[in-house]
């Protein structure tokens, strides 16, 4: 053979190899594909939209092994599940909807065997993004993803170990579809004793307005400050009338529970736990927390302050915290001048949080709106202080001011609204404003400690 024809052929044969790897490459690459640890060059081109973003989980090991740690960018924390149990997951919330790229876990020795990644607009209906049946621990990168929605979660039905799960790092790669970002400010709306036992056709009832007011105020997420539904939080309640306001936007509320869900017959907490869940339940208890921007919030039941388990829960997440910034709320304030007046059951919350610089504890329970100068857990004004606010008028019947306390500096009984406070990195303000649209009051603005 000539040497001109034999050039000419191998040029042939390599063009012809070039184009069915071109066309393999690209089947390839229009289904998900689970990477090594090295990832590839083109999954990097869509940033993490994940790093700081509330987490939840199923289940934690310990309160020093959350679910924040899985997006927290430190390689060196991680989460880990309750051990030997099957299935366990992990979600994040990505603060508004988006394109989802690509997936990276980083799995500690305890790694999941079989598992899903999902996605989901709601928290609620869950679509599959990528599905592992063989996994073996290490890191796994799935890239060429193609899913939109607002959480996403990994779902682990197997497990590699006789262990738990346990992930040091899960990013989430792609783009927002706008709306507003985690991080910098934002608004978070608030109230407690919110659903009478009466709907929107009747012109007296006053949760579906607050909860309209609500939903105008856009906020990040809600607060409810425990008492959600009257008289003793039965499911069937829940449905019939909570849902038909607050329920609206379940989703993006963070509840605590009042006494008034611990009088259910069929349990103490029992409708309140039906009802939102996971939502109330992230980590498998009626307290949690989670991270806020700047900003380390605490979801605590006053029912329960006298459990050593709450306590030495909240001792340890106040020291794994690493924000600047420290939110709390429950239901029974230490400090009230309303029907019920202080509540000593909170003192020994309030000691921990002070001796932790807390900023800001929001409370229910009377149902007026109250607030009170930064304060010591004795009641002594002191700038280093906490700022309680009372707000428990999102819809249950008016109680009157009868004892004024010490350092309350503004009170109003009557009108009903929500409360509407307004995060930055380094401080808060707020308002309280009335279901006519009309700010009845508002605070001063504070700095963090």
């Amino acid at each position: 053979m000539h040497l001109k024809t034999f050039r000419t052929k191998l040029r042939v044969l390599l063009l012809i190899g070039a184009t069915v790897l071109a066309l393999t490459g690209g089947l390839l690459l229009s289904w998900p594909e689970r990477a090594g640890a090295a990832g590839t060059a083109e999954a990097a081109a869509d940033p993490v939209i994940s790093r700081g973003k509330p987490a939840t989980a199923s289940s934690t090991e310990s309160s020093s092994l959350g679910a924040k740690n899985a997006f927290d960018g430190d390689a060196a924390t991680r989460w880990a599940s309750a051990e030997g149990k099957d299935p366990q997951w992990i979600r994040v919330d990505l603060g508004s909807p988006a394109t989802v790229s690509r997936v990276r876990l980083t799995w500690e020795a305890a790694y999941a065997k079989a598992y899903r990644v999902e996605i989901s607009a709601d928290g609620a209906a869950w679509s599959t993004l990528a599905t592992e049946s063989a996994g073996n621990g290490g890191t796994d990168d799935w890239t060429g993803l193609s899913g939109k929605g607002r959480y996403l979660r990994v779902y682990g039905t197997a497990r590699g170990t006789s262990y738990g799960y346990s992930l040091f790092e899960a990013e989430v790669y792609g783009t927002t579809d706008g709306g507003p970002q985690p991080g910098g400010a934002f608004t978070v709306v608030a109230a407690g004793d919110i659903a009478a036992q009466c709907t929107a056709s009747d012109s007296g009832c006053a949760h579906p307005k607050t909860a309209a007011l609500a939903q105008r105020l856009n906020p990040r997420f809600y607060l409810t400050m425990g008492d959600n539904q009257y008289d003793d939080a039965r499911l069937s309640d829940y449905h019939a009338y909570y849902d038909k306001s607050w329920g609206a936007f379940k989703a993006k509320t963070r509840p605590v529970p009042g006494n008034h869900e611990t009088y259910d017959p069929a349990g103490s907490l029992a409708g309140y736990k039906s009802y939102f869940g996971s939502i109330a339940f992230p980590q498998g208890k009626s307290w949690y927390s989670y991270d806020e921007g700047n900003w380390h919030f605490i979801a605590l039941d006053s029912n329960s302050f006298d459990q050593a388990a709450q306590i030495d829960w909240l001792k340890a997440d106040l020291a794994a915290n690493g924000r600047k910034c420290v939110a709390a709320y429950w239901h029974h304030p230490l400090f009230s001048s309303g029907g019920h007046g202080n509540d000593p059951v909170s003192k020994p919350v309030w000691k921990i949080l002070y001796g932790a610089k807390a900023d800001l504890v929001l409370n229910g329970h009377d149902h007026h709106y109250e607030r009170f100068a930064p304060q010591d857990p004795e009641g002594r004004a002191t700038a280093d202080g906490i700022v309680e606010i009372v707000g428990g008028m999102g819809g249950a019947e008016p109680y009157p001011i009868e004892q004024v306390q010490p350092n309350s500096q503004k009170r109003i009984s009557g009108p009903y609204g929500v409360l509407k406070l307004d995060f930055t990195d380094t401080g808060y303000g707020w308002s309280y404003v009335g279901t006519d649209g009309q700010v009845k009051d508002t605070g001063p603005t504070y700095s963090c400690h």
